[in-house]
């Protein structure tokens, strides 16, 4: 099977089934920012633990660019890295009040500019709340292309994996494999004991994992 018979392949069958998104929980672009910033080296359903009490007091980038960060570190101390996550997320609502008039960007490098925003947590908000075909790249979207064979063991790093996905999925796709292949990372093909049994693409997975019956 040639590598775009295999995109070819686990892309149509994505595409018959339910459009995914986000399971993290929001209602505008800023608080869908907070999120994904609450997120990294998190679970989302940590994160969606936290955030409604938290959108309830600072529901816009106003209320949160005015907030102290002792304030913010009480109502995230159950999330990974509380003290630097409540330290970026007040920091970036005050640049995006004093410098972005209000709006969080669209703009890849503006993105960036806000504490805590790497370039993972920008595709996300890209593809997500601005419809861009970016490919957010984290741990699962890493191991699921590596293991189904849809990037190169020298795409050894997220950017790389990025690159390799944009070349070989459609644009209109983008957002949503995005989506397909974090989720199945989650739920099927996860890092330790991978659901080999409900995996669609168990006949033509190339993966080399120990004990398993595709490994010889």
């Amino acid at each position: 099977m040639t590598k775009s018979e295999r995109f070819n392949h686990i892309l149509d069958y994505f595409r018959q089934q339910p459009r995914p998104t986000t399971e993290l929980e929001f209602q505008t672009t800023y608080q869908l920012l907070v999120a994904v910033v609450l997120s990294a080296q998190c679970t989302d359903k940590r994160v969606n633990m936290v955030t409604p009490a938290l959108f309830h007091d600072f529901p816009t980038v106003q209320t949160m660019a005015n907030a102290d960060e002792a304030e913010i570190f009480e109502y995230i101390k159950s999330i990974s890295y509380p003290n630097a996550k409540a330290h970026h997320l007040v920091e970036a609502a005050r640049i995006i009040v004093n410098e972005y008039n209000g709006e969080v960007p669209s703009d890849m490098d503006l993105l960036l500019r806000l504490p805590g925003v790497g370039r993972k947590t920008a595709n996300v908000i890209q593809a997500v709340a601005f419809g861009k075909a970016a490919m957010a790249v984290d741990t699962h979207i890493y191991r699921v292309s590596h293991r189904l064979g849809l990037v190169r063991k020298t795409d050894n790093n997220p950017y790389k994996v990025e690159l390799e996905l944009k070349k070989h999925i459609p644009e209109e796709d983008i957002p949503d494999a995005h989506h397909w292949l974090l989720l199945h990372g989650r739920y099927i093909c996860t890092s330790l004991k991978p659901k080999c049994d409900k995996c669609q693409f168990d006949d033509i997975c190339p993966k080399l994992l120990e004990n398993s019956k595709l490994g010889k």
